[in-house]
């Protein structure tokens, strides 16, 4: 049997700032592809309807604020459609347009950063507090 001692939880800060992270970027990246696509680099003057990509991201928005692993968890395979989409026209797109693309990936990557470690510390966190459960339960059926 595990000592308590040796599983212990992650500090509540790692898990609320990997969600500030996961928050942030994908607010960044909805933010960033508004302004991509309808001001700073469109691919028609005017603007174009590729910024309707903008539209997948706001659906885990929800799941995010409310701290639903099941989110979290989708949302970092997800993100590497834009991950890929920020890499070919980084390297297709001329400028303003391919730094715009550099600014996606990094957003892209922290997001998918800040989702997988998210869950792996509210795991630990779980697996910590199950064990630490199951040595009290233990301790008060011996005082019994």
């Amino acid at each position: 049997m595990s000592s308590p001692q040796l599983l212990t939880a992650p500090p509540p800060k790692y898990v609320t700032l990997t969600r500030i992270a996961a928050v942030g970027s994908l607010l960044g990246l909805i933010v960033l592809g508004l302004l991509w696509e309808l001001w700073l680099a469109p691919i028609r003057p005017g603007g174009s309807l590729l910024v309707l990509k903008v539209l997948p991201l706001c659906i885990p928005l929800a799941g995010l604020l409310k701290n639903r692993m099941f989110t979290y968890r989708w949302v970092s395979l997800f993100v590497w459609l834009y991950f890929i989409e920020g890499v070919v026209r980084a390297w297709g797109d001329k400028a303003p347009s391919n730094y715009l693309a550099m600014i996606e990936v990094v957003l892209c990557v922290i997001l998918f950063t800040a989702c997988a470690l998210h869950v792996r510390q509210r795991l630990l966190a779980a697996k910590a507090a199950q064990a630490m459960a199951a040595a009290l339960g233990a301790h008060t059926d011996v005082i019994k």
